[in-house]
């Protein structure tokens, strides 16, 4: 088994300013180290227990398939703070039959990021007889 120190989502989208813009100030994620100087410079966002990395840039959008999935303690009003920044939503917020409420955005190129509320009861949180 490799011992993982840390580990990150490496993103290398087409327009790095755009998307430094959608990660940093649409859906407000924090800082967590820059490098580099100019256009290509990159940043490092938290992403709660991990990290998603800007730099670069890519010819075409990053892979199809390529999703994110973030965990807010209130999806309504995440929806409402991204909505009013701009971000454009997929799916408004719902209850999803397997008991998480999920909302659905999109970055600039189209990457689908799945934001979700666990309520409380919800296995993720809670083992009956933990």
């Amino acid at each position: 088994m490799v011992h993982v120190l840390s580990s990150r989502t490496l993103l290398h989208p087409t327009d790095p300013e755009r998307s430094r813009h959608f990660y940093g100030e649409v859906l407000g994620l924090e800082i967590y180290r820059e490098f580099g100087t100019g256009p290509q410079r990159g940043t490092v966002y938290f992403l709660g227990g991990g990290y998603l990395e800007v730099s670069g840039s890519a010819d075409s959008p990053p892979a199809p398939g390529l999703q994110l999935w973030i965990q807010v303690p209130d999806v309504a009003a995440a929806h409402k703070e991204i909505t009013a920044r701009g971000a454009e939503i997929l799916r408004e917020p719902k209850k999803e039959p397997w008991g998480l409420i999920e909302m659905w955005a999109a970055d600039p190129d189209g990457v689908r990021i799945a934001i979700v509320e666990v309520p409380p009861d919800h296995p993720i949180r809670y083992r009956p007889g933990m």
